[in-house]
């Protein structure tokens, strides 16, 4: 199964605000975001009840608040690397048009690695979040956008410009010229309980003006995003939803529809939508600047595990471990280690890595971010001065940068017929860097062989993996990973913490000592 971005591609929900009397009925106050004072959608809506059942109909709701979904088509040429096939993104979020019917030559048609690709039609929603021309809608349905033509529920077309994206969130902000738009607004403070209603509305498949109902389904789960928890709806979303409203029986918007879970591109039920308090910061911020500027301390950081935690002597603690850190960056220069571990940021309790990720966003570049760290078992406080984080693409491009310089004297070769945990180890000699394809910058040991019925094989380690760290000790030679065991066992710790580097990055894996 795969999570596919539903633009015409993957779905998205819009959301609006009901009449204030409908909403003082039932206990509740508009929350407006319009802004420029605009007046919000009015609705003439039965009393509802404060803990709504199953509606009789969603009618009313959708006839006030559809008039501020609409339709996004797209002109574009990809790039020919978004055009390769990826298990579950089949042409998403665009739909291809065959070569020889799109516009070929030039900057813009050519083939090969980074350029351009065959012209492109794409489909995706929005939602106008305020009366003066402000959309908001999917970074991924906008991104590449040569031409936008946005498309309103009378059938209307307008040409839309991009005020600002930001591909963490998967978020953009379209406008159009006018006034006196219908909108609609986000609701940041109350949000429906797991097994509520929703409505989704926008354009599967280019239908355009489409509802959808369901239930919610789940809150915070997690795709591999660093920026968002996503709420699960299981409201039919389908190509050309992304970017749209979701509402609750109120007509709040509570998410923007993004994602879907499936094997064949279609509804099966599992949609995903951007939080409303999400979209309303990031939105509200790439009006005013046009991007989003996040705190960056330069460290790469991975899950603190149960199985890890007891490795690092954390039982029952949670945080984020520090996998490695940026030569000269912010964490280096103000002693972050590899090894240590965040259980807090600006005394801010770190639960997970994104925690830590997004808690480190949170402060501006140039400012201080204060973080506890578990260090050789004892607790200690860093403070790190934030540098401006750089875009997603960026760091994806220096990914894979290549290790601090380290000292190899005193390495060896591991006894043959005496592995440690279950690994044949070797120092890195200039053969062994050939070999493996190591930089001169290369420092520890690496691993000749694994046995396969060892922990260390269970844990996917493999050869040409190098050891530069175990336990709390930097390694240089075979010797040092067997004297950090011996030292791990006599602590009558069960498990050890090994860092390994393999294609330029590092991961903290714990391997059994009797395993």
């Amino acid at each position: 199964m795969a999570v596919t971005r539903s633009h015409v591609v993957i779905g998205a929900l819009s959301g609006a605000a009901i009449a204030a009397a409908a909403m003082a009925g039932a206990g509740l106050r508009p929350h407006p975001f319009g802004l420029d004072g605009g007046q919000l959608i009015k609705a003439s809506l039965p009393e509802l009840p404060t803990t709504p059942g199953a509606p009789l109909s969603f009618a009313d709701i959708f006839e006030k608040v559809s008039p501020a979904v609409v339709s996004i088509d797209v002109t574009s040429h990809a790039p020919v690397a978004n055009l390769r096939g990826i298990p579950g993104f089949e042409n998403f979020p665009f739909q291809i048009v065959p070569k020889g019917q799109g516009d070929q030559g030039g900057a813009n048609g050519q083939d090969g690695d980074g350029a351009a690709g065959p012209k492109q039609m794409s489909a995706g929603s929005g939602f106008f979040i305020s009366s003066d021309g402000y959309i908001v809608t999917n970074n991924h349905v906008v991104d590449h956008a040569e031409e936008i033509k946005v498309v309103l529920k009378d059938g209307k077309e307008l040409k839309g410009v991009v005020v600002g994206r930001d591909d963490a969130t998967d978020l953009a902000v379209i406008k159009v010229e006018g006034h006196d738009f219908p909108y609609v607004n986000f609701e940041t403070a109350a949000k429906p309980r797991v097994g509520d209603w929703v409505l989704a509305v926008g354009n599967p498949f280019s239908l355009g003006n489409t509802a959808t109902a369901g239930i919610v389904s789940a809150y915070n789960r997690d795709l591999g995003e660093n920026f968002v928890d996503y709420i699960q709806i299981d409201a039919p979303i389908n190509r050309g939803n992304s970017g749209g409203p979701t509402f609750d029986t109120y007509g709040r918007v509570i998410g923007v529809n993004t994602a879907i879970f499936s094997p064949s591109g279609g509804s099966v039920g599992i949609g995903f939508d951007i939080p409303a308090d999400v979209a309303a910061q990031v939105t509200k911020q790439l009006i005013a600047t046009g991007k989003i500027q996040r705190g960056y301390i330069g460290a790469t950081i991975q899950p603190l595990s149960t199985e890890m935690a007891d490795s690092f002597g954390l039982s029952g603690r949670t945080g984020a471990v520090v996998a490695d850190v940026v030569s000269g960056g912010p964490a280096q220069r103000a002693g972050v280690r590899s090894g240590d571990v965040v259980v807090a940021v600006n005394g801010q309790a770190i639960a997970s890595y994104t925690e830590m990720t997004r808690e480190i966003a949170k402060v501006p570049a140039g400012e201080v971010a204060r973080l506890n760290v578990f260090r050789d078992g004892k607790e200690q406080t860093i403070d790190v001065h934030t540098a401006l984080r750089p875009t997603e693409s960026q760091l994806a491009q220096n990914d894979g940068a290549g290790g601090e310089p380290g000292d190899e004297a005193g390495s060896g070769r591991t006894a043959p017929g005496a592995p440690i945990l279950g690994m044949s180890l070797a120092p890195l000699s200039p053969a062994e860097r050939q070999e493996f394809n190591l930089g001169q910058n290369a420092h520890g040991v690496v691993v000749e062989g694994v046995k396969g019925t060892s922990d260390a094989s269970d844990k996917g380690l493999q050869r040409g993996d190098v050891i530069i760290r175990a336990g709390d000790r930097e390694v240089v030679s075979a010797g040092d990973v067997a004297a950090a065991v011996s030292t791990w066992k006599k602590e009558g710790r069960k498990e050890i913490p090994l860092a390994i580097t393999r294609g330029g990055r590092t991961l903290f894996v714990p391997l059994k000592i009797d395993g």
